[in-house]
């Protein structure tokens, strides 16, 4: 991989720094149910890009399965505890610190990617944050490939937090660039209970 120069800071670099010096509420261990069983039905293809992959847990059950996997995060702290892991049980995951809306650093240095997965990450972005990710994975994910997306379900009265399904179809597809290829209602787990949640894939056309 082309070595890329240091990222400008996101200010919440230093809020899910903080989260990791200990274990985040929705740093669970392992994957979530969803992205285990999208690997059952066949929909993950290498390489892959694993957006906001904390600790790392998506990233290593997914390079333990035979993936090329890059897992970016803009937390300096979540990466170091990410390559420790990796290191520790020898899984060949590559792990980067990178801002998700800063997806075109990868372009630029020539990376593409069939699948991108993504964990709780775009939930927490606002509005215009979410119409930049489009236009970022637009430039990194090849024709064909999919973006798989889990956040929690989007609750009435608030109009950021959460997503649902008629949102991210609106967003994508207006771009003419994306399909809502399916989504469905399950559970994000956390160490501490779980919560209303929509799995869903974009596929890029």
């Amino acid at each position: 991989m082309r070595k890329l120069g240091p990222p400008p800071q996101n200010p919440l670099t230093h809020v899910y720094d903080a989260a990791y010096t200990g274990v985040p509420n929705w740093d669970i261990g392992r994957p979530q149910r969803p992205f285990v069983a999208l690997v059952e039905a066949g929909y993950v293809r290498s390489p892959v890009l694993d957006l906001g992959c904390g600790t790392g847990e998506l990233a290593l059950f997914l390079a333990r399965q035979g993936y090329d996997v890059l897992g970016i995060d803009l937390s300096q702290l979540a990466i170091t505890q990410a390559r420790e892991k990796a290191r520790w049980r020898r899984i060949p995951a590559q792990f980067l610190v990178l801002d998700a809306l800063g997806l075109w650093r990868l372009r630029d240095a020539g990376l593409s990617f069939r699948t991108a997965v993504d964990s709780a990450m775009l939930h927490v972005l606002g509005d215009r944050e979410r119409d930049r990710l489009v236009d970022e994975l637009s430039g990194v994910v090849r024709r064909g490939g999919y973006y798989c997306v889990l956040g929690d379900a989007r609750q009435v009265g608030r109009s950021s937090y959460g997503i649902t399904p008629a949102e991210l179809r609106d967003r994508f597809e207006s771009t003419g660039e994306w399909e809502l290829a399916f989504a469905f209602e399950t559970a994000f787990e956390r160490r501490w209970g779980a919560t209303p949640a929509y799995f869903a894939g974009l596929r890029r056309l």
